[in-house]
This record gives structure tokens, sequence and C-alpha cells, in this order.
């Protein structure tokens, strides 16, 4: 899937890890059709890594999910990759200007942008905030996603920037469903 058409990118995004643990099932089964999903459990071990991308590829095509894989260690039925080479819907990270660029420089077809908010995904980190994120969006060019510390409601809070959608991890997996997934383009 390559999606150079930002109505075909998915506006919620659900980021695994192994933080996540069992909590990734019910978190799956909760996004609503069309959502995406990136799988970036970099710390487990090759084999388990694959086996787990395998349960999560079946869940995902089942409940018509777009899945990306992080990184460089190829997966079978991706339908893209997030931060590394391959093929299909490409997606990157950015934490500052300079990130961004990058990113579009790559191909992104879509970036998530982050940390927007505290999040335990980077304890202690400067966040962007509201002022921030939407400086840095003005130089963005492609789709953007809020990431960290991101739900429902603070997506709401960002209304009005000109993102593509809002992505997390406990925010999608500490609930058993979204309560909104709307955009603010």
């Amino acid at each position: 899937m390559r999606a150079r058409h930002p109505d075909r990118l998915p506006r919620l995004w659900l980021m695994t890890d192994e933080r996540l643990g069992e909590r990734v099932w019910p978190a799956l089964a909760a996004l609503p059709r069309g959502s995406g999903v990136v799988f970036r459990d970099y710390a487990t071990p090759l084999a388990e890594r694959r086996a787990r991308f395998a349960r999560v590829c079946a869940v995902a095509r089942r409940r018509g999910l777009v899945l990306v894989r992080a990184g460089d260690v190829p997966m079978r039925r991706e339908a893209g990759v997030h931060n590394g080479r391959g093929r299909g819907l490409r997606t990157a990270s950015a934490h500052s200007p300079a990130e961004l660029v990058a990113a579009r420089r790559s191909g992104a077809d879509l970036v998530f942008v982050s940390p927007v908010f505290a999040t335990r995904s980077h304890l202690g980190a400067r966040t962007l905030g509201p002022v921030r994120l939407g400086l840095l969006l003005r130089r963005a060019a492609l789709p953007a996603i809020a990431l960290g510390g991101m739900n429902a409601r603070s997506f709401r809070r960002l209304r009005g920037l000109g993102l593509h959608g809002w992505a997390a991890i406990d925010g999608l997996s500490d609930r058993t469903a979204p309560s909104s997934t709307g955009s603010t383009t």
C-alpha cells in the first residue's frame, strides 16, 4: 500500500511495544476498521517478535487494520514500514524540525510528531505542547499524526492545527474502545 492520498491513510494509530504485553489484544480488538498499527516490539527476541507479529497481522487482516512494522527487520504481510526500509506505506517519526525535514525528504507518506504531551514512553522529555506542535506542523508538508500523551480528549485540544490524526500506546490500551477518531483537517 503506497498511499500518497491522505484520505486513504488511517487517522487513528496504535503503537505497540513490549510494555503493552497482553493488553495489545483488547486494544487491537477495540480499534475501528481502517485504523493503523505500528508494530515496534524492538526488544523482543527475533523469533518471538516474528511470531507475535504474525498474530498481530492475523488480527489486523481480520479487523481491516493497516499494519506497518518498525525498523529494518522484514516481516511477512506488512503493509508498510515505520522508520526503516521497505515497501508500501512509509511512516516516520519526528521529534524536531530537522527530523521532520528528514522524514519528508525520505519519502514518508505520514509522520508521527512527538512527544506532544507528557508520556510514559519518554519520561521527562521536553514536550511540544499545542503551540510548538502548531509551529512544527507548518513545516510538515505531509500528513501528521500527534503522538505522546494522546487520547481522544487530548486530541480534541489540538483541533485546528491541521493534524491528520493521533496515535497512542496507553491512550488506546488502558480502555476498551476509542471514543473519538475524528480529524482536525
